[in-house]
């Protein structure tokens, strides 16, 4: 059974840095509260791949476009971030990608109930990020992190796949083989080591 209980379901995810005059922005969206999966939470526009797609990137898009009306015309991907296994069952594919300012945006209601957008230098200083544990009913503890910004909770999965795209870029910036004091990627916020979501 795919999901939950068997094989992760692929997903694709845009993570879409919006070049504003007065700097990068991220542009995320928060999910309605009546879905099935994720209510609510702050995510990344995109979804579950379709036989139809060529590949993830075209995931990406498609789910984009659909979520949000952004066109791709404005988009210009740059590449993949680490795949990301959730512990809802998704197996997620984050893409990159630069966008051009004069969109126009166009949200599909019953998914999305709010488009923002959060500096991309607050999401890559380490300190705005929290770490949680949370003992649940059958004893199991689960451990995620979160990144608030002004009202928007962002957590989980979102917030692991942003602090990964920090560690990255703090690396490329440091120039150095070195990642000691750090989390790789993908490592302690992935399913396998409980991450909530």
């Amino acid at each position: 059974m795919p999901g939950r209980d068997g094989t992760p379901v692929e997903a694709a995810v845009l993570v879409p840095i919006v070049m504003r005059p007065e700097g990068l922005t991220v542009l995320l969206t928060q999910r309605t509260a009546h879905l099935n999966d994720h209510a609510g939470q702050v995510s990344f526009p995109g979804g579950r791949v379709e036989s139809s797609d060529v590949d993830v990137q075209a995931t990406a898009l498609r789910e984009t476009e659909e979520e949000t009306g952004l066109s791709r015309e404005f988009v210009e991907c740059l590449g993949g971030l680490p795949r990301y296994v959730t512990g809802t069952g998704f197996a997620v594919s984050p893409i990159t990608a630069l966008v051009r300012p004069g969109f126009e945006l166009n949200p599909d209601t019953f998914e999305v109930a709010e488009i923002f957008e959060v500096p991309l230098s607050f999401l890559t200083d380490p300190a705005n990020y929290r770490f949680h544990r949370a003992e649940l009913a059958d004893g199991r503890v689960r451990q995620y992190y979160s990144v608030p910004w002004k009202q928007f909770f962002i957590w989980g999965a979102t917030a692991a796949m942003l602090l990964g795209m920090c560690q990255i870029l703090s690396e490329a910036a440091e120039d150095t083989n070195s990642s000691h004091g750090r989390l790789s990627p993908g490592s302690d916020v992935s399913k396998g080591h409980g991450e909530l979501d």
